[in-house]
C-alpha cells in the first residue's frame, strides 16, 4: 500500500470474512486487492446503469397499472 491509499475500519460477518481470507490465500492476493477489486466492480455497473437512464430519458414513462393492463389484454396473466 502506498501513499495514495487510504485506511478505513470494515466489519464483514465472520463467514464473509473467513471465504474472503481464504480467497486471499488462494490467489496470493491482499484482502485489500479483493474489497477493493469489488468495490471498483460495483462502481463500475453503478456507472454503466446511470448511463443507461440517461440514454433513455426522453423514452415516455409507462405506468405500473398500464403494463398490467397490456400484459392482461395479450392474455398473459
Amino acid at each position: 500500500m502506498g501513499a495514495l491509499t487510504k485506511r478505513a475500519t470494515v466489519y464483514f460477518d465472520p463467514a464473509m470474512h473467513r471465504a474472503l481470507q481464504h480467497k486471499a490465500l488462494v490467489t496470493s492476493r491482499s484482502l485489500s486487492d479483493i474489497v477493493n477489486e469489488a468495490i471498483r466492480h460495483a462502481l463500475a455497473e453503478d456507472a454503466e446503469d446511470l448511463a443507461a437512464f440517461e440514454a433513455r430519458v426522453n423514452e415516455p414513462l409507462v405506468s405500473y397499472e398500464t403494463v398490467l393492463k397490456e400484459l392482461k389484454a395479450n392474455g398473459r396473466l
